[in-house]
């Protein structure tokens, strides 16, 4: 069952994880703490959370994984809360911005690069999505993240579906965004309907909804829970091998 608090340390199970609210999720996995996208603020422009995060949540962090540079993926001020010396990937094109923060160990990374930090192994994977932030005069390329250790975690970031995530390999637990922040969903998204045709195409185990339900704009009320429950309800119909777990933000649950 899930638990509400600080991302669990490690334990006797493969490992935890804690969704902290948007794409920012906390992945306790054979004794290295990972934390993707980083959102802490109540406020991102017109944007605003109905809850906080006590950035000591994530303390001890040792990977950051950002997956593009929309604002609300790579937030500096939430960045500034975390360790310097933590090791961070992001887009090719996008390191001098965390270096000029005073982060030490900072890689450029595309789509086929793998990476080694501690016990775990990253490769990183294609998103479908568009990222028009541009870096001087370069434009970065949005990517996901598979995360090896004792169990397999994918990170998918801001995606739409394409037809690589069938050949993603073993995956045990899928991250996948299911809305937006605002009434319509553009392209380069998932719906709760096309995250389920996600599901049908990778085969996790485990599946937890993110990018939903934590931000809307300034004066609107936030709405229910529809996108994470429908998506919970296609997959029971159309998927059920797969355990879909929703969360709360704060809350978390084992990667068993």
């Amino acid at each position: 069952m899930p638990q509400e608090g600080a991302v669990p340390s490690a334990g006797t199970s493969a490992g935890t994880l804690t969704w902290l609210g948007h794409s920012t999720v906390g992945i306790r996995l054979d004794g290295l703490l990972v934390v993707t996208d980083p959102l802490l603020r109540k406020r991102v422009f017109h944007l605003r959370r109905k809850d906080r995060v006590d950035p000591v949540t994530l303390d001890g962090v040792g990977l950051i994984l950002v997956s593009h540079i929309h604002y609300d993926h790579l937030d500096l001020p939430s960045l500034d809360q975390l360790n310097r010396d933590a090791q961070v990937l992001v887009p090719a094109g996008a390191g001098g911005l965390l270096r000029r923060r005073g982060f030490h160990f900072v890689r450029e990374v595309l789509p086929g690069d793998d990476v080694d930090v501690g016990s775990v192994g990253v490769q990183v994977t294609h998103a479908e999505h568009s990222s028009s932030r541009r870096m001087g005069t370069a434009r970065t390329e949005p990517v996901g993240y598979l995360i090896h250790g004792t169990r397999t975690v994918y990170f998918a970031g801001d995606t739409d579906l394409f037809d690589a995530m069938s050949s993603l390999g073993r995956v045990d637990v899928a991250l996948l965004p299911v809305a937006g922040w605002g009434p319509r969903l553009p392209a380069g998204h998932l719906s709760p309907e096309s995250a389920v045709q996600a599901l049908e195409r990778i085969r996790p185990r485990i599946a937890v909804p993110i990018h939903w339900g934590t931000y809307a704009p300034w004066r609107r009320p936030h709405g229910p829970d529809t996108p994470a429950t429908r998506f919970a309800e296609l997959a029971a119909t159309l998927t059920p091998a797969v355990d879909v777990r929703v969360l709360r933000p704060g809350e978390s649950c084992p990667l068993d």
